[in-house]
């Protein structure tokens, strides 16, 4: 799963879901009678993914763009990370190095040729602390109760079923759980999600916000508890229609 058209040169890190996830930039529509396990589209349109890099990673260290997001969400020794659509693994290197190992990182994409990408990374840098995961557009496939931090980096407008993904994302997440979101403040078939549609989609699914922080290059960087057991969604009936409650439109 990973990131951005425009990144061509981009994203070493993440792309963060496939192409095949994001499909094209037109709205997503509902079938006008959903089957009872059927979870909503979102009501706006969706970019598709062109490179598994956002940036060159030089650039991307120049801004401290990595160290940034790390420290806000107090990353370190023993931590347990998923980073959601990893793409060629930018992500993956630095938090391998940050949570050590005594911590793990799962790097997370559903696109055949980054996940190559990405095996072949880890096995050359032997990072013993680093799990390859095969994800689908609707469910990142990380296993229950064993992150304490999920990061979606420059892609969450790519993810053509956000609503099914957060929804199995939930179970993944340890007691306080976060879930940070990097992305531009722009139309989302662009490669931007506007903060407010992002609030209110997360929200629906009781992501709650903790933070939110500007990057050196103008992105935006919001972190959201995740829903407990208690106020997490429990069917895709459920999702639909807090989803529906919302009316998020992009």
């Amino acid at each position: 799963m990973t990131r951005p058209c425009f990144r061509s040169l981009a994203r070493p890190i993440a792309l963060t879901l496939s192409c095949a996830l994001l499909g094209t930039a037109a709205p997503a529509q509902q079938a006008p009678h959903a089957a009872a396990d059927s979870f909503p589209r979102p009501d706006r349109p969706v970019s598709r993914i062109v490179a598994p890099r956002w940036i060159a990673e030089d650039r991307r260290d120049a801004n401290g763009e990595a160290e940034q997001v790390m420290r806000a969400l107090r990353i370190g020794a023993g931590s347990r990370v998923a980073d959601i659509g990893a793409g060629e693994g930018y992500y993956v290197k630095r938090l391998a190095e940050r949570v050590g190992p005594s911590g793990l990182v799962f790097a997370e994409d559903i696109e055949p040729r980054y996940l190559a990408l990405l095996r072949e990374r880890v096995d050359q840098s032997a990072w013993s602390n680093v799990r390859v995961i095969e994800g689908s557009a609707g469910d990142p496939a990380i296993p229950p109760a064993s992150i304490d931090v999920a990061l979606m980096i420059h892609m969450y407008h790519e993810i053509t079923e956000p609503f099914a993904l957060l929804h199995r994302l939930a179970p993944a997440f340890r007691a306080g759980g976060r879930l940070a979101v990097l992305d531009q403040d722009g139309p989302t078939d662009q490669h931007g999600t506007p903060p407010r549609l992002l609030l209110c989609e997360l929200g629906a699914l009781g992501y709650t916000r903790l933070r939110r922080e500007r990057m050196s290059d103008g992105a935006y960087l919001i972190v959201f508890r995740a829903p407990d057991e208690r106020t997490r969604t429990k069917s895709a009936a459920e999702v639909r229609a807090r989803v529906a409650a919302a009316s998020c439109r992009g």
